[in-house]
């Protein structure tokens, strides 16, 4: 298998197991990170919320108009700036994540102890270097004679 390769499929299994986690709860995978974008930074603007949460315009309006009708956030005029909308994350919606924060660690503690902290550190530094220069995502930097794509 080639690294892109080796990447989708974690993150599709990783991507399994949290939605297993969430769909008991009524809660879809973009919406739990919606949530914890909120948690970190409530009152986000649309714009960086997508930036946050990997997806495009279009598709985060959707994810927030079913989240604004079931009552997990809602939209607001920024303040500094009334032709933007900021999201805020209501009460039910905090409460939401507090109650899938426990299962959510879990989940994240037992990947880490199945690596092992060292090489847990080290694939996080890495897979943040990967995704650090979003701008020009196509020059992947080259350490020496490596590549991403390994016959």
């Amino acid at each position: 298998m080639d690294l892109p390769e080796l990447i989708r499929g974690v993150n599709r299994r990783l991507e399994q197991m949290l939605e297993a986690k969430l769909k008991p709860r009524s809660l879809s995978l973009h919406q739990y990170r919606v949530l914890e974008a909120l948690t970190e930074a409530n009152g986000l603007p649309m714009g960086d919320l997508a930036t946050r949460l990997l997806v495009d315009g279009p598709t985060l309006t959707k994810i927030i108009d079913r989240m604004v009708e079931s009552a997990q956030v809602y939209r607001a005029p920024d303040p500094h700036d009334r032709r933007r909308v900021l999201i805020f994350l209501s009460q039910r919606g905090a409460e939401q994540f507090k109650d899938i924060g426990p299962i959510i660690k879990s989940i994240q503690q037992n990947l880490l102890n199945r690596l092992g902290a060292s090489d847990a550190t080290v694939l996080t530094g890495l897979l943040s270097e990967l995704l650090s220069d979003r701008a020009s995502a196509h020059s992947y930097p080259v350490r020496g004679q490596e590549s991403l794509i390994h016959d």
